[in-house]
């Protein structure tokens, strides 16, 4: 069997590592037991699909969020003071 050897963050490592379902289980194994969509959705797809789509809420609706989103104020950092 022909293989590729690659290189791996030391997170991305201990990640698959801690895939293994048992010792002699192969990074190979580990790599094809993974769920990777072979569809993933692009931003051009997702605008498409949101533009054929109707709106849930009214445009007077979404300017009263942004009012009142306006109007509150963020909180405080904690991590700066």
């Amino acid at each position: 069997m022909a293989t590729k050897t690659i290189s791996l963050a030391i997170d991305a490592y201990e990640k698959l590592l801690k895939a293994k379902r048992t010792r002699r289980e192969s990074f190979s194994e580990v790599v094809r037991r993974a769920i990777i969509p072979d569809d993933t959705i692009k931003a051009r797809d997702l605008r498409a699909y949101t533009a054929r789509r109707t709106r849930f809420l009214s445009e007077a609706t979404l300017d009263q969020i942004d009012e009142k989103d306006r109007k509150d104020p963020h909180p405080t950092d904690p991590w700066r003071q």
